[in-house]
């Protein structure tokens, strides 16, 4: 970049002098312009490029522009009638999406604020977008500021956006005529701008820890976070400029460190507690000294590889990242997404899942409901990550909201969002909402059994009329969301006992689909070798089959939820490359031992006497005892058997064979 000019040298070639209250980033920009040759008085070029660029310059920033365009619809809202308009360019200057009010403008500038338009400073001369290009810092040009004369009737307030590894993707400017100039301009700027790179960055890093902190907790959630992506097994992949100045480092800096190293935590202590209390604040402690609460989020590790490195998704996220695929019109398309790799992933040999997984193949990218029904910790939330993973939205948000764990009194203003003063204690700008949160994604509704039926009204408008009414206010705002739901619940009974509409089952009802009780899969064995890969990278744990025949008996009331807590303390318990009984949690023995007991002597005609002599031979025995009991009483009937005794055929079949 040039030194700064001297006034006198500007004056002496032919140009005004520039008046002594310029700042030097200004100074130097005028300088720019004359190294490019422009005059004071050009005419400005504001024919905008052919319409096949644009697209293909727009379809190169998706990611920009997804993220950007609700972010400025609603800086919009705040600017309206000021005689503004709101600007994103690509980070050559090329404006890829405005609106706004134009009725300053003659026709000329109307066309000079379109898509396709650039403001690079080689072709507008200084200016806001194209200074803070040059300078990679917000920018405000006021006026005769501007170094072409064509452009000085106007104010301007420009912030570069950095992708999440820091590199410039775009600018988001403020335009507007010089004499409604407001000096709170450039501020909505930053926060609009620091919004987008926040949701970029999560959309980025969904598959990987999230660790959102601050010294003080009211400021989580806010634009103040710090966020930290950090891979499942401790390395620190990202984080973003308030956390980056939060730790006083910078990107190469956050390389050398772990979770631990940093934050004094494990990866494993992280997952933890994300299993425990999803919501709940943790209390860290810095490396510098300083202690913030922090709230940690986890995705599901769909579509790429646990363990993925820094380097690997710097290949991915540059300002050339993934593109977003257009998004399908409702009812749009007569094929599948190609692709499935998430749903794919999900199947290990069981029937019932893959008959899930064969259906919902059939309807995803189709704008069609799917509702999931399971027992808790079948794995519900898992399976529709995997559904968004796959589908036409993958690079759009997926927000999951448990409608069971959020208090009634707040679960509407959680989910629609509110106005600034609508309740004692709201937000002074109020909040979004998770279904505009949502908007362009896919909506994630967990426990939809459990929705306050006064609420279910005003969902139902939300699905037929695909528009949104925050507490407090009088505006709607279109949505455009997928639906998944899921409940542990019969919903026809809820519909039966008057708790939940039966319009509003039918509108969710597109597809439904059901996944089975770990007791009732025939592939255990395969689902507990995919959860030790994932728990235990690196390491090649097994299982001993003492303990897989355990795990054949036991009833799994918490499904593969249970099944993965289990797994995880086992394999922190095991010193060598081998899981054995000894390694095992106490109380899952005692339960093992319970549920065999009450199997026999609730299912199986043994006399008193009989069952003691068969429970003193052991776990093995109390089972043999009880499968024979039952394939007496069902006629020898395997399947009928299996499915009263809440145990596989293949598990009877081996217990027979392995009787003495």
């Amino acid at each position: 970049m040039p030194n700064t000019p001297a006034r006198g040298n500007l004056a002496t070639q032919g140009r005004p002098t520039v008046p002594e209250q310029r700042t030097p980033l200004i100074l130097d920009s005028w300088q720019r312009c004359r190294d490019f040759g422009l005059d004071q008085g050009d005419r400005p070029d504001y024919d905008p490029i052919p319409g096949k660029q644009l697209a293909e310059r727009r379809e190169q920033n998706s990611l920009l522009v997804c993220h950007a365009r609700p972010v400025m619809e609603s800086l919009y809202d705040q600017i309206a009638n000021t005689e503004s308009m709101i600007v994103l360019t690509d980070a050559n200057g090329l404006i890829l999406h405005s609106l706004g009010d134009d009725d300053f403008l003659e026709r000329a500038h109307k066309v000079a604020l379109c898509p396709g338009v650039s403001w690079a400073e080689n072709s507008k001369g200084t200016n806001a977008v194209g200074t803070a290009i040059a300078n990679l810092a917000a920018t405000i040009v006021h006026g005769d500021e501007h170094y072409l004369a064509a452009n000085q009737i106007l104010t301007c307030s420009a912030v570069p956006i950095s992708n999440p590894l820091g590199e410039l993707i775009g600018v988001l400017d403020i335009t507007g005529d010089r004499r409604s100039y407001q000096r709170h301009t450039i501020a909505l700027a930053r926060m609009s701008c620091q919004l987008i790179e926040n949701q970029m960055f999560r959309a980025a890093f969904a598959d990987a820890l999230l660790i959102e902190f601050h010294s003080r907790p009211e400021f989580i959630g806010t634009l103040c976070e710090g966020i930290i992506a950090a891979a499942p097994d401790g390395r620190l992949l990202a984080a973003n400029k308030s956390a980056l100045a939060q730790l006083g480092l910078g990107i190469q800096g956050l390389r050398t460190h772990t979770a631990l190293s940093l934050l004094d935590i494990s990866a494993s202590a992280l997952l933890d507690h994300v299993r425990r209390d999803h919501d709940g604040h943790l209390l860290l402690k810095l490396n510098i000294g300083i202690r913030v609460f922090a709230r940690v989020r986890a995705g599901a590790p769909l579509r790429r590889p646990l363990g993925v490195g820094f380097d690997d998704l710097a290949r991915e996220t540059p300002s050339s990242a993934r593109r977003a695929e257009p998004l399908a019109e409702p009812g749009a398309g007569d094929a599948a997404p190609p692709h499935l790799g998430a749903l794919n992933a999900l199947c290990t040999g069981d029937p019932g899942v893959e008959a899930t997984l064969t259906r919902i193949r059939r309807v995803i990218g189709r704008d069609i409901p799917i509702l999931i029904q399971g027992e808790t910790g079948t794995g519900k939330e898992l399976l529709a990550r995997a559904i968004h993973a796959d589908s036409p939205r993958r690079e759009r948000p997926f927000v999951a909201v448990n409608c069971a764990s959020i208090p009634e009194g707040l679960i509407e203003s959680e989910l629609f969002g509110y106005e600034e003063g609508a309740f004692t204690g709201a937000r002074k700008k109020g909040a979004e909402g998770k279904i505009r949160q949502a908007s362009g994604g896919t909506l994630f509704l967990d426990e939809i059994g459990d929705m306050p039926l006064s609420l279910q009204a005003r969902m139902l408008r939300v699905l037929q009329e695909r528009v949104v009414t925050p507490l407090g206010s009088t505006r709607s705002h279109p949505v455009d969301v997928a639906i998944i739901c899921a409940t542990h619940r019969r919903l026809k009974d809820a519909i039966v006992r008057g708790s939940f509409r039966e319009d509003l089952y039918y509108r969710l009802n597109g597809q439904l689909v059901s996944l089975p009780p770990l007791r009732e899969r025939s592939d255990l064995d395969a689902v507990v070798e995919r959860i030790l890969r994932q728990q235990t990278q690196g390491r090649h744990l097994r299982v001993d089959a003492d303990v897989l025949n355990l795990f054949h008996h036991h009833p799994w009331p918490g499904n593969i939820r249970q099944l993965s807590n289990l797994l995880r303390t086992a394999a922190a318990m095991a010193d060598d490359e081998l899981i054995r009984v000894e390694h095992l949690p106490e109380d899952f023995l005692d339960d093992l031992a319970v549920s065999a007991r009450e199997t026999a002597t609730t299912r199986a005609p043994l006399s008193l006497a009989a069952f003691a002599a068969e429970a003193d031979t052991g776990l093995d025995g109390v089972a043999l005892a009880a499968i024979q009991a039952m394939l007496e009483k069902t006629g020898g009937n395997v399947s009928a058997a299996s499915r009263r005794l809440g145990i596989s055929r293949n598990t009877i079949y081996r217990k027979l064979r392995a009787a003495p």
